[in-house]
């Protein structure tokens, strides 16, 4: 180890999950020397400006009290690493798209690069923290990757998994329900565990520091995903069948939470979820189950999956049939593309399904978001001729046949509808994929209105 045995903390990643997780250890741990590290030099830059690459509230508060004095972002890969003497790796695990597991299997190769990285150029001792979503016993294998080194180093490999919203990331990390902290239940690894206790334990009570051996801790973060996600998918399908029995979704999810063996949370009906992490790990656990035999488990979370794209598509399909059988030539704005509030995150959001779709019927989609506009730009530049992009939701409306409430931004509940309903096109329809509009009010301007899961009101 270094001279100063475990204050040198190196995140490998500076994402959505690095970022943020670094900034807070750093703000909390001021005795702490924090780096993080990415091959992307224009993220790098980013994050040394006053425009981070990632949208999060409360994020730039902490990122500014701490930066250059213990929190501090580089691309020199190899000196961080000789100089940490814990190493958070926190880099992309997407979803295979070919090859064995292609479609469900996690793409380990920028893991696996940078272990070999780790092990190429350290030059001392290191506890080696998993904070990516990674599938079961993957801590095995970059051990055996790190111990295959030839200079008779011992890297002690723990599991870490994030539980983060985004949204609220900060609140997330500054009043955690639990940090989970497996290893391996040898005395090096529970003297590692213990490194890593401390850190934590500078802010989260120690009741809520959850330790366990380190392969309970990696299937703790798949089956959190994929328990979060099967609520979603389940309160969508009764969503559905209430629009078929003239029953309200939110009637029905309020009596319900009430049960405390079932709780209120996860219980909103929407258009669907999104996010780099409910489908991607439950793909995985899928394809886990597969590995093992396990097949009739393997469909049943196969299920959670493809419910949520079975919410995407009655949803286009309401559209559809409801605006007289076609959509085609009309202009349809949508009111949000990132997956959640709060974020700038497009990742498996539902918007891009709904504008493809859109796009597929020669829709004209016009799409406004606070602050996705960017990503949304990229993630539909193969179809850019059938797209406008406005910043301004009262101009995206204007001359819209319809609008379709696809994230849940506070401020679309503070519009002016009776301004946006006069510059559209009439019959003027609203489809809200989030229930957060007023929708007596909006029938009564005189707006068809279709909310998931509750009688449309409407004027045929």
């Amino acid at each position: 180890m270094n001279s100063d045995p475990g204050k040198h903390i190196l995140c490998i990643g500076a994402g959505y999950v690095g970022g943020p997780t670094m900034a807070v250890i750093a703000d909390k741990c001021p005795e702490y020397t924090v780096t993080i590290v990415d091959i992307n030099e224009q993220r790098i830059e980013q994050w040394q400006s006053d425009s981070l690459p990632i949208y999060e509230p409360g994020l730039n508060e902490v990122v500014e009290r701490t930066r250059d004095r213990n929190l501090f972002f580089s691309t020199d890969i190899e000196n961080a690493i000789r100089a940490a003497d814990i190493i958070f790796v926190s880099v992309n695990t997407p979803t295979k798209t070919f090859g064995e597991g292609a479609g469900k299997a996690a793409d380990l190769q920028y893991w696996e690069k940078t272990a070999r990285t780790i092990a190429r150029i350290a030059d001392s001792n290191k506890v080696v923290v998993e904070k990516s979503t990674l599938p079961l016993r993957t801590a095995r294998a970059m051990e055996r990757i790190l111990e295959a080194n030839k200079k008779g180093l011992h890297f002690d490999v723990l599991s870490n998994p994030e539980f983060l919203a985004e949204g609220t990331a900060i609140n997330d990390l500054n009043d955690p329900d639990r940090v989970l902290i497996g290893s391996r239940q040898t005395e090096r690894g529970l003297k590692a565990r213990q490194a890593l206790v401390d850190i934590f334990a500078h802010w989260v009570p120690t009741e809520k520091i959850i330790t366990s051996n380190v392969w309970s801790a990696e299937l703790s973060k798949l089956t959190a995903n994929a328990f979060l996600a099967q609520r979603i998918s389940s309160i969508n399908s009764i969503s559905a069948l209430c629009e078929k029995s003239e029953a309200d979704i939110e009637e029905v999810a309020a009596a319900i939470g009430k049960d405390r063996r079932i709780g209120s949370r996860f219980l909103k009906a929407s258009v669907g979820f999104g996010g780099s992490c409910f489908k991607k790990d439950i793909l995985n656990l899928v394809y886990i189950c597969e590995h093992y035999g396990l097949n009739e488990v393997a469909r049943y979370w196969e299920s959670v999956v493809n419910l949520n794209e079975f919410q995407h598509r009655r949803f286009v399909q309401t559209m559809l049939k409801t605006m007289f059988n076609t959509i085609a030539g009309k202009r349809i704005a949508l009111f949000g593309f990132a997956f959640k509030a709060d974020t700038g995150d497009t990742r498996e959001s539902p918007a891009i399904y709904i504008a493809r779709k859109l796009v597929d019927e020669h829709a004209q989609v016009i799409v406004t978001d606070p602050e996705a506009l960017a990503n949304a730009k990229r993630d539909l530049r193969d179809i850019s001729y059938a797209i406008e992009f406005a910043d301004d939701p009262y101009k995206a409306a204007q001359d819209a046949h319809a609008i379709a409430v696809v994230t849940e931004w506070s401020e679309y509940t503070a519009l002016d509808y009776q301004k946006i309903f006069e510059t559209m096109q009439h019959p003027a329809f609203i489809f809200d994929g989030r229930n957060i509009l007023d929708h007596k009010a909006l029938h009564k301007i005189g707006f068809n209105v279709f909310p998931i899961g509750k009688p449309a009101l409407k004027y045929f």
